[in-house]
């Protein structure tokens, strides 16, 4: 009798510390890319093609990737340090280095995507020379875009700022503002929607392309890609501990071959231009 109750209580014991040792985990024990337990991925916007391809080509391969749509700039990070997602892919290397630093957080880009150049647009004028005197000019209000914008529009001789202003001056770093202009800082995911009330607007390309607009062909100045564009290069970011994991490898082989480089310049009319390869031989 005392036999078959130590063999019972050791086969319980046994039982009970294998789902503990299955459960403690989470979903890092478990096998990532499989479609119980897929890779999530966050973006941002309407326009997200290739990643959608992605999803497809993966899934033809029995990897699984799921995305997770958001509609502004603020939640995504917020999301990947919480372990909500596995990555995002919606943001430059300026945004992600303020995010970290506001937050205090360690999220690292994984892998460049595609440069997106900035733009001003504008219902009311066909030209950045029409701007007049006393215009309203709405910019992103985050710290990185906005201070990108600002930069843009003196690239675009409608004002100056200080010396040594850097990368993300402020609106108190405008040190000639000779069209007396007002800048309106608004969210990114506002500064297109806004257009019917300002005289002009810098978007960002997601948003722009969201709201209809070829930023090559729509943008009355178009920012010019130069080696101070480079923080502005996008990315896909997960956070520090997951950097080197498998699946999360997986997935930006995924992303990154030539035939996502072509649709991304097929897709996006040029206005989006992928990094990772020569974009000759994607043409």
């Amino acid at each position: 009798m005392k036999n078959k109750f130590t063999k019972l209580l050791a086969t319980t014991l046994a039982s009970a510390l294998l789902l503990v040792g299955c459960a403690g985990g989470g979903s890092s024990s478990a096998e990532k890319g499989t479609k119980e337990n897929p890779v999530i991925v966050g973006i941002v916007g309407d326009n997200n093609a290739p990643w959608y391809q992605v999803v497809e080509d993966a899934k033809a391969d029995g990897f699984y990737i799921d995305l997770k749509d958001f509609t502004d700039y603020n939640t995504p990070n917020d999301a990947l340090a919480a372990g909500d997602l596995d990555l995002n892919a919606f943001q430059h290397h300026a945004f992600l280095d303020s995010y970290n630093e506001d937050k205090d957080t360690d999220l690292v880009a994984v892998a460049d995507t595609f440069l997106a150049p900035l733009g001003v647009f504008s219902e009311k004028y066909d030209s950045i020379d029409q701007i007049p005197k006393g215009a309203t000019i709405a910019i992103p209000n985050d710290a990185s875009n906005g201070g990108r914008a600002l930069v843009l529009l003196e690239s675009a001789g409608l004002l100056k700022l200080k010396e040594g202003a850097g990368l993300t001056p402020t609106v108190e770093d405008i040190a000639d503002n000779p069209l007396d202009l007002t800048i309106e800082e608004l969210d990114a995911s506002q500064t297109a929607r806004s257009l019917s009330d300002v005289d002009a607007s810098v978007i960002n390309d997601a948003m722009a392309l969201d709201a209809g607009y070829v930023p090559t062909e729509d943008a009355l100045f178009l920012e010019p890609v130069s080696e101070a564009t480079e923080p502005y290069i996008n990315l896909i970011a997960a956070r520090a501990e997951d950097k080197d994991d498998p699946a999360i490898k997986k997935v930006i082989e995924y992303y990154q071959t030539d035939e996502i480089a072509q649709l991304i310049l097929d897709e996006y009319k040029g206005s989006q231009q992928p990094v990772w390869t020569d974009q000759d031989e994607a043409k």
